[in-house]
């Protein structure tokens, strides 16, 4: 019995022993899943990874691809399309193209001294005009990876210059933007609206209205150069500054009412951004590189948030004063803001009409740097050439006394001047402001026997052009004002050789002020003052944005006797 009990007893703890048994297989079982579980984590991790890994493979890819199509594939392409047109130009550099040998010829160039000559292509151009005499007039140069084919031939500049939706304006570096973008930079609808908006502000009423701000600066310029006679009536100096600040005053008076010395920081800011602007320009766009902390481009985001800043404070006085009701300027900034106005008046339910505060400040912009830089750059030439030929001084300075005797010029008077007029057509072709125009061809098109393929550029080198002998004869580096003696058509006889302003439909809106300016200014000078070139004088034309006196301009001045 008791042997009996113990198998019982033995039996029983077996069968008790059972539910722990099965606890400890649910752990195991427990176990099992869990290392199941992250067996599987684990493989869903690597298969994410593995996926991250894919797709950050084929976006490297697509990077080199494309960097591989953009510094290599694509230009060799575009240059065997040209070479099939039978343009030339040297063969492609990786990513520079011709880039190195453009700087260096320009260092070279300005290293010289120049003599006193009007043949300027060589300094300012050099480059250029060694790639179409080695290579044809229609040939082609590397901007980098961008081939940029160079046209002179007055047809196709008219064609370009024409066909504005065909040959749009190239995308600029983002930098050069931060100087100045406005009506000279905007494309399509965009353009044609600020166009229409501004172009009130610019059409003759409105100029002879701006006639007494014109001739309030050119006194106040002539009343400096009178304090700084000598005894003997005459006075060495350098015009070239003051030249600036003339034009500076008058833009600024006519464009927001205010004197050159309210505006004197923005001027100096816009002088400095041009510098940079040429230094960057002059380099290849590097795709971010706007974005690196560099001293230039902290420099140049640093100059653009203060000009910004004091424009929009000017603007939102005026808008301000409008809403007021309050008597205007009558000036550019109340024109152009009365014309927005009216524009969005006009279509209230078209939410993209008019002008916005933005497009406002770099319309502004662009009138205080184009505004300044034109016409200071086209007398301060007129004045170096008169000095330089008495004789033609001479003759503009009798015209100037049979219109308007001692009085002031009026704009009656100033449009008859035949003399200046011929005088400053000819300082626009020898020295132009801009020495060239560039676009872009976004669609294969044809200019007469030549199809230009998608992504190349076009050049319209407008000094080349300018000083051309098969346009203008064997005297085209020579100053000669008498070859526009019966008006612009005869002297070029009717072709696209003379654009200093540009041409077509995009031809400077400016162009009417800059030259009633600049006739102004000449004849309040020639009233009072005869002018010689100074022994200290430099003939250094050099271009920083546009065509500059590098060491300036040092003159003689003599007080005329009247």
């Amino acid at each position: 019995m008791c042997i009996g009990l113990k198998v019982d007893k033995k039996i029983t703890l077996e069968k008790g022993a059972a539910p722990h048994s099965t606890s400890g297989s649910n752990i195991i079982t427990e176990a099992s899943g869990l290392t199941l579980l992250s067996s599987s984590l684990s493989h869903r991790k690597m298969e994410t990874t593995a996926t991250i890994i894919l797709i950050l493979l084929i976006l490297v890819l697509i990077l080199a691809w494309r960097v591989l199509n953009w510094v290599w594939l694509r230009p060799k392409k575009l240059e065997r399309l040209l070479r099939e047109q039978g343009l030339k130009g040297n063969p492609y550099k990786l990513y520079v193209g011709d880039l190195n040998e453009i700087l260096k010829m320009r260092k070279e160039a300005k290293s010289k001294p120049m003599s006193l000559s009007d043949d300027i292509v060589p300094r300012v151009f050099s480059y250029f005009q060694n790639s179409v005499n080695k290579y044809g007039k229609n040939s082609f140069i590397w901007f980098g990876p961008i081939p940029r084919v160079t046209l002179t031939d007055p047809e196709h500049i008219k064609d370009v210059l024409n066909k504005i939706n065909d040959f749009p304006k190239p995308n600029t570096n983002p930098l050069v933007k931060l100087l100045a973008t406005g009506l000279a930079n905007h494309e399509g609808e965009k353009w044609s609206k600020h166009r229409r908006i501004i172009n009130p502000a610019f059409n003759l009423e409105k100029l002879k209205i701006m006639l007494p701000i014109f001739f309030k600066s050119c006194d106040d310029l002539v009343s400096k150069w009178e304090g700084m006679l000598s005894s003997d009536g005459s006075c060495e100096m350098d015009v070239w500054p003051f030249l600036q600040n003339l034009a500076s005053d008058v833009i600024s008076r006519s464009a927001f009412g205010s004197s050159y010395e309210e505006g004197k920081r923005i001027f100096q800011l816009l002088q400095e951004q041009g510098e940079l602007v040429m230094k960057v320009f002059l380099n290849v766009c590097i795709p971010a590189w706007r974005f690196l902390p560099t001293t230039t481009n902290r420099r140049m985001e640093e100059i653009h948030r203060d000009i910004k800043a004091s424009l929009k404070d000017i603007i939102n006085k005026r808008e301000r004063a409008l809403k007021a009701g309050e008597a205007t300027n009558n000036d550019l900034l109340d024109i152009l803001l009365e014309s927005n106005h009216k524009e969005i008046q006009e279509h209230e339910k078209n939410k993209n009409v008019g002008m916005n505060l933005e497009d406002v400040i770099e319309e502004c912009k662009l009138f205080y740097f184009a505004g300044q830089e034109i016409t200071s750059v086209l007398l301060v030439w007129t004045m170096v050439l008169l000095s330089r030929y008495p004789d033609w001084q001479e003759r503009a300075r009798e015209e100037v006394f049979q219109v308007f005797g001692n009085q002031k010029p009026d704009f009656d008077g100033l449009s008859h001047l035949k003399i200046v007029t011929m005088i400053l057509y000819e300082v626009l072709r020898l020295y132009p402001p801009v020495i060239a125009l560039t676009r872009t061809v976004r669609k294969d098109v044809k200019l007469g026997n030549i199809t230009l393929p998608a992504g190349v550029q076009v050049s319209l080198p407008t000094v080349l052009v300018h000083h051309d002998c098969e346009l203008w004869g064997d005297d085209a580096k020579e100053f000669n004002p008498e070859r526009f003696s019966e008006g612009l058509l005869k002297a070029t006889n009717g072709k696209v050789s003379f654009f200093p302003f540009g041409w077509g439909p995009r031809i400077c809106i400016g162009q009417n002020f800059s030259l009633l300016e600049a006739k102004m200014a000449l004849s309040v000078i020639l009233q009072h003052f005869s002018f010689e070139l100074s022994p200290a004088y430099t003939h250094s034309p050099t271009t920083v944005v546009t065509l500059k006196p590098e060491h300036g301009a040092h003159l003689i001045l003599h007080k005329v006797n009247t």
